[in-house]
C-alpha cells in the first residue's frame, strides 16, 4: 500500500510529536518530515515532496499563511491543511486565499485529523464543522447587510425609476409610466448611474436584479 506522505509544520515539538504518534498508528499515512518555521517548511517540501502539509498558522518568521502561499505557488500538487488552535473566521478566509485546502482545529478528535489528511490527499476540501458553521453564519449576515445597504442612498422615486430600467424601458417609457417629463426621467437615470457607480443601463438593471429590487419595493 502506498502511504500518504505528510509533512508536519509547527513550532511546538510536543504538538508535532502528538500528531506524529497518531499518524504512526495508521497503515495508510506516514510522517516524512517535520519543520518548526516557514523557511524550514519550504526546504522540507522541496526535499521530501510530501502530498499533504499540516501547517500551523502562527509560526516564527514569515508565518503559516505566507508559508502556505509560497508552497502552493511553487508546488501546486502539495495540499496544505491548516491545523491550528485559532477558531477565527478571518483566518479561515485568509487560509483559503493563501491556497490551503483545509482548516482544522487542534482540539478536534484524532479521527477528524486523519480523515482530513486523507481527504486533502484526494484533492478534497477539509473544514472543521464548528468553524465552518460560524463562517457561513458570518457570510450570511454580511450578505444580508449588503442586501439592506444596496439601495440605502436612493430615494423612493429613484428606486421606482431603477425598477423601470430593470424592466428594460426607455426614458420615454419611464416618463410615461411615472408621470415625468422625458428629461426628468433621463436625469434620474444619470443620477442612478452616479450614485451606484455604474456605467450603463445594463449594469443598472443587473444591479436591481442582483439585490432583489422588486421584492424590496413590494415590502415597502
Amino acid at each position: 500500500m502506498t502511504k500518504i506522505r505528510v509533512l508536519l509544520v509547527d513550532d511546538h515539538a510536543l504538538v508535532r510529536l502528538g500528531v506524529k504518534t497518531l499518524i504512526d498508528d495508521t497503515a495508510d499515512i506516514e510522517v516524512i518530515g517535520e519543520a518548526g518555521t516557514a523557511q524550514e517548511a519550504m526546504r522540507a517540501v522541496e526535499l521530501l515532496h510530501p502530498q499533504v502539509v499540516l501547517m500551523d498558522i502562527r509560526l516564527p518568521g514569515e508565518g503559516g499563511l505566507d508559508a502556505t502561499r509560497q508552497i502552493v505557488n511553487r508546488f501546486p500538487d502539495v495540499k496544505v491543511v491548516m491545523l491550528t488552535s485559532f477558531a477565527d473566521e478571518e483566518l479561515v478566509v485568509s487560509s483559503i486565499r493563501a491556497g490551503a485546502v483545509g482548516y482544522l482545529l487542534k482540539e478536534v478528535g484524532n479521527e477528524e485529523v486523519l480523515s482530513g489528511i486523507r481527504a486533502a490527499a484526494q484533492g478534497n476540501s477539509v473544514m472543521d464543522p464548528a468553524t465552518t458553521s460560524r463562517l457561513f453564519a458570518r457570510l450570511r449576515a454580511s450578505e444580508r447587510k449588503e442586501q439592506e445597504d444596496a439601495f440605502r442612498d436612493l430615494t423612493e422615486r429613484e428606486m421606482l425609476v431603477l425598477y423601470e430600467v430593470q424592466l428594460g424601458k426607455t426614458n420615454a417609457e419611464i416618463a410615461q409610466s411615472l408621470n415625468l417629463s422625458e428629461k426628468t426621467a433621463r436625469n434620474y437615470v444619470s443620477t442612478l448611474l452616479e450614485k451606484l457607480h455604474l456605467s450603463n443601463r445594463i449594469e443598472l438593471a443587473t444591479y436591481a436584479v442582483k439585490y432583489h429590487l422588486s421584492e424590496r419595493l413590494k415590502r415597502e
